[in-house]
């Protein structure tokens, strides 16, 4: 049986006590609709009663949802009182923590539920200083935990996208050039195009310093907002600003005695470029809201995919603060310049995505391997990487086939003829003829190349991923001679 309350006899009574009870009462009906309030839940939520008589629990407990709400009311026709702790939004948009006992009770045929709340933000004060010590230990574990987990995160990253795989002279001078700079705490700026592998570079500095017992903690500076570019670099204290809730360290703390690597640092807003020059100047911050100054000890390596001296020239860069970075300048070509390393970085992607997919290891073949080799990867090795991993999940008969767009040839843009503009938007167009006459040049090219052998391994029809009864057709019909 339901509760049923009894005011009948002196509704009057009931009335005084309701209005003039410390605690804010609100009553909602099946509906989640508010029909009564005391003075004391509009004090508390900063209301008046004919405001929060318009208003549903999901208006004024953030925490509360429709469909939350429906189950609750299930469970408290069941269990007929529900005590618990929860948040009130004000008017003004502030949480109240509030100790609620909720009642389920009948009224003259209709049913409801009667929620006494009591503000506990005193008393979750006094709980939150008592507990400090205990807090902050816990605080020191998790962050502890958490950089753990990133930078397993950041090596197995870094594990899948290379490991300094190939034999160019430009990749072998980059190697050079890490052994020489690594064990100095000189600062580094690492310049090349997106996906060339300049974390990868940065990582292994890292891991050939004086400071590898310690860590590498990475800043992607054009995913922060621009708002929060203090906040990210040297942390905050409770009540800094807006959404501060809890002290947090910034990446110059957690990165103190080993590597700060500023990712894509081109894209840090001019106006906070000084701020990033103090630190590294004078080797001390301030966390934001905080008096409190703090010392940095920390090796910089930054990377950039931008023009920096230029961006310097136009403006958008301080110079100093160039110059404070580009101690030690590291170049990485992009892979169309050094063609001679995209087999084995091609043997390589097979191999892990194979395993990591658990899916049997499609062959290369010498077309393939042309194919690679002739296009311009404007991606670099992440695109190989993410093109090698699309071949295999779409491989059938142990063949891949690679999507690669037309028309960029690792040799540069493709060449105009006759007056035509060519874009990608806009290829130049081809005669019948003069596609009869490349495909004679191309399949005299593998025969060339092939000695004249059609079938077999390392035959033309295998480097031109035809089949060899398909080729001798097209090598009659077009009258040539293998």
């Amino acid at each position: 049986m339901a509760k049923k309350l009894q005011i009948e006899n002196d509704p009057g009574l009931a009335q005084f006590t309701i209005e003039r009870a410390d605690d804010a009462i609100i009553w909602h009906d099946c509906d989640a609709r508010i029909q009564h309030v005391n003075p004391a839940a509009c004090d508390l939520l900063g209301y008046s009663r004919e405001e929060l008589l318009g208003l549903t629990i999901q208006d004024i407990n953030p925490n509360s949802t429709p469909i939350t709400w429906a189950k609750f009311w299930k469970e408290l026709q069941k269990k007929k009182v529900i005590a618990f702790e929860d948040d009130h939004r004000t008017r003004d948009g502030h949480l109240v923590p509030l100790e609620t006992k909720v009642n389920f009770i009948e009224y003259k045929g209709r049913e409801y539920a009667v929620a006494f709340n009591r503000d506990v933000s005193e008393r979750k004060k006094s709980e939150e200083e008592r507990a400090h010590s205990y807090k902050e230990i816990c605080r020191l574990r998790n962050q502890l935990e958490l950089e753990n987990e990133y930078l397993q995160e950041e090596v197995s990253e870094l594990r899948t996208f290379g490991d300094f795989v190939g034999k160019s002279p430009a990749l072998q001078n980059i190697v050079r050039q890490i052994e020489m700079v690594a064990p100095t705490d000189a600062s580094v700026l690492i310049t090349g195009e997106s996906g060339t592998g300049k974390e990868l570079i940065a990582h292994a500095m890292h891991t050939r310093s004086d400071r590898s017992a310690r860590r590498m903690i990475r800043v992607n500076c054009a995913s922060i907002p621009r708002e929060l570019y203090e906040s990210e670099f040297f942390g905050h204290v409770r009540g800094a600003f807006t959404g501060a809730v809890k002290d947090r360290s910034g990446r110059f703390e957690l990165a103190h005695e080993g590597t700060l690597f500023l990712d894509e640092v081109g894209e840090i807003p001019l106006e906070l470029q000084s701020k990033l020059l103090r630190v590294l100047q004078e080797g001390t911050f301030e966390r934001v809201g905080d008096e409190r100054t703090r010392i940095s000890d920390v090796r910089i390596i930054a990377a950039t995919n931008r023009d920096l001296k230029r961006e310097v020239e136009e403006g958008r860069f301080r110079e100093d603060l160039y110059y404070r970075l580009n101690v030690f300048p590291i170049e990485v070509p992009p892979l169309r310049k050094r063609k001679e390393d995209i087999p084995l970085l091609a043997a390589h992607f097979l191999e892990l995505t194979a395993k990591k997919l658990k899916h049997p290891k499609p062959k290369l073949s010498q077309a393939n391997m042309n194919q690679l080799q002739n296009y311009s990867w404007p991606g670099n090795v992440r695109e190989l990487q993410n093109v090698i991993e699309r071949a295999i999940i779409t491989s059938q008969s142990n063949k891949l086939h690679f999507d690669l767009p037309a028309g960029q040839s690792a040799q540069g843009d493709p060449s105009p003829g006759r007056g035509t503009t060519v874009t990608e938007e806009h290829p130049r167009v081809l005669t019948f003829e003069e596609i009869k006459q490349l495909d004679r040049n191309n399949l005299l090219a593998a025969l060339k190349q092939t000695g004249g052998k059609v079938f077999g391994k390392n035959g033309a029809a295998e480097l031109l991923d035809t089949r060899p009864t398909t080729l001798a057709s097209r090598i009659k019909r077009l009258g040539l001679k293998n």
